[in-house]
């Protein structure tokens, strides 16, 4: 009798099956950021390759700032899942948070090119007391 050999052997196999178990087929990992302090402002680059600028929400909301990247995919849909052989591209939602206390929320600004969202954070900078003189009438 031949004994037949997968020539494609894995021999992570098994822990790849206890990770989907454990966090579902469509897990995602967090998103990499890497956030540098600039002077005047903190700069955030986040890793997001592969989506759309439109299907990237950002919002502040009391000192946090949440990032939210959503992506779908044909293997979603029943009716052409089964055309798939193979089907390891993610999909689904990333969400990450981040303090901003120390932030001027009023100035943030984004920008997303070539795969990385890039978003400028003011540091807040408190009023410095004013002296004037006042006439006396």
């Amino acid at each position: 009798m031949a004994m037949l050999i997968d020539r494609r052997y894995n021999p992570f196999r098994d822990f790849e099956d206890i990770d989907r178990s454990f966090f579902g087929d469509n897990s995602l990992a967090e998103f990499k950021t890497d956030i540098r302090d600039i002077g005047d402002a903190y700069v955030m680059e986040c890793d997001l390759p592969g989506f759309r600028k439109e299907d990237i929400a950002l919002n502040l909301h009391d000192k946090v700032l949440t990032i939210k990247a959503e992506r779908h995919s044909d293997f979603e849909n029943a009716e052409k899942k089964g055309s798939y052989l193979r089907c390891e591209r993610s999909f689904g939602s990333y969400t990450r948070s981040f303090d901003v206390t120390g932030v001027d929320t009023t100035k943030v600004r984004a920008a997303y090119n070539n795969g990385v969202l890039t978003i400028t954070l003011p540091k807040y900078v408190k009023p410095q007391p004013t002296a004037q003189t006042i006439s006396i009438d």
